[in-house]
């Protein structure tokens, strides 16, 4: 009798806390995990009255169950998630936050490849550099990919890719990068890149293209500014006025086009025999983060997802309003999300997705979401714990999930499952040691 009542009483206390694991606050902070330094804490407080940057100060939330859909029916296996619930998911976040694309691959698309080098680097590596043509004529968008990849390779190799801020030619000082154009905003003039070449290899430290190299994988970047240009101007220029023909409350907006420019990017490499193209793993920082997240959603051929320091909008949970907002980041970006996502400024329990769901898009394939300790903007602890609660998709694949609570401390990264997970020292940025944890993780999943 008394082992039934402990049996009884057992059985009520885990009913309870599965009930009660998706309303989140703030409830204290475990030994050994990492926590925001209180005098930066303080000190970004008084600078952003506004800004919430208190873990005791985020609300009591409840998060959109991810197995569960729309019509109430529970996902429990692989199959219901992969043809029902995730196509759901996918929806949701086209209609409300990131919009919609009008086309996929353009029927007329082409490429060229105007560089081929192959002893570029001191002859360490092939060089190439591809022009894409969207609607295959040249004077209509294009954007221009650059590739560096192992020369001794003995056969195709993974690659990583990503967007960059400044230009392709910023990445490094190789004299041979072609100088990306400049978009200016109305009214600022002609501005010449060809002649900028005080730029040149100005974002190298975001780049280490030899340590890639040295690793055995390729590196192949873009300009974001090629696909769409960075500020608002109702969306004339860059892709945009190539494909809308009229524009809804759910029509692509910037990050929408940059992740579109990636699946194209993804394109050409499956016509490259030297990339395996089965290897390609999607990288982005900041709001190239928020946007290599929303690539691989999109694109499964994406082989792994890497968001670094993404913040709202990207790898953070939204609804708990820590730092950067729905609606600071809608205001402050107008043209990066669909109009849908305007709606819930302010409102973040009404939205029907949080981002844990983005992330459990990727499904079953490898993820990895990377924090820094002074980047308190982009919320930390809502990132590692958009990972945690994506987890129980990946359960479904018999896959390992994060393996890790609670939040691991400064410079511990987690990367035994299939989702890796560090806070780094540091603000906000993409560094090195970023780059060594996504080659470690690249390299146990793609076993090499």
């Amino acid at each position: 009798m008394i082992q039934k009542r402990l049996f009884v009483i057992i059985l009520m206390a885990f009913c309870f806390i599965s009930l009660s694991s998706e309303k989140k606050g703030f409830n204290g902070i475990a030994k050994g995990e990492w926590k925001a330094s209180p005098e930066l804490v303080e000190r970004l407080s008084k600078r952003r009255s506004e800004t919430n940057y208190d873990e005791q100060k985020v609300t009591e939330y409840t998060l959109p169950d991810p197995l569960t859909m729309i019509d109430g029916t529970a996902v429990a296996d692989a199959q219901t998630w992969t043809f029902h619930r995730r196509p759901e998911i996918l929806e949701l976040f086209r209609t409300y936050v990131y919009g919609r694309s009008p086309v996929e691959r353009p029927e007329n698309m082409s490429f060229e490849v105007f560089d081929l080098e192959r002893n570029a680097l001191g002859g360490s590596a092939i060089r190439k550099q591809v022009t894409v043509y969207f609607t295959g004529e040249k004077e209509g968008p294009k954007m221009d990919i650059l590739v560096y990849l192992p020369k001794n390779a003995d056969k195709p190799v993974p690659t990583f890719v990503l967007l960059n801020f400044g230009g392709n030619h910023t990445v490094h000082s190789d004299p041979a990068i072609r100088l990306s154009e400049s978009w200016m905003r109305p009214g600022e003039g002609v501005k010449d890149h060809r002649a900028n070449e005080a730029s040149r290899g100005r974002s190298s430290s975001r780049f280490p293209i030899e340590q890639i190299l040295k690793r055995g994988y390729g590196l192949a970047t873009i300009y974001y500014g090629d696909i769409d240009p960075d500020f608002h101007d109702e969306f004339k220029n860059g892709v945009h006025p190539a494909f809308d023909r009229k524009r809804g409350p759910d029509a692509w907006g910037s990050i929408g086009a940059w992740a579109w420019g990636l699946s194209r990017a993804m394109d050409y490499f499956e016509t490259d025999d030297e990339i395996d193209q089965s290897k390609v793993a999607v990288l982005g920082h900041s709001r190239l983060g928020k946007t290599a997240l929303w690539a691989g959603a999109r694109d499964p051929r994406f082989a792994i997802v890497i968001s670094n320091n993404s913040g709202c909008g990207g790898a953070a949970l939204s609804r708990r309003a820590y730092g950067e907002t729905v609606k600071r980041i809608n205001t402050s970006f107008p043209h990066w999300f669909c109009d849908n996502f305007k709606t819930f400024n302010d409102k973040e329990e009404d939205l029907p997705v949080d981002q844990h769901m983005l992330i459990a898009l990727m499904a079953p394939r490898p993820v990895y979401v990377a924090s820094a300790d002074e980047d308190l903007w982009a919320d930390p602890r809502g990132e590692f714990l958009s990972c945690k609660h994506a987890e129980s998709v990946y359960h479904l694949f018999g896959k390992k999930g994060l393996s890790k609570e609670p939040m691991p401390d400064l410079n511990q990264p987690v990367n035994e499952g299939t989702i890796g997970y560090h806070v780094r020292s540091g603000g906000h940025g993409l560094t090195e040691y970023d780059w060594q944890r996504y080659m470690d993780f690249a390299d146990m999943h793609f076993e090499k």
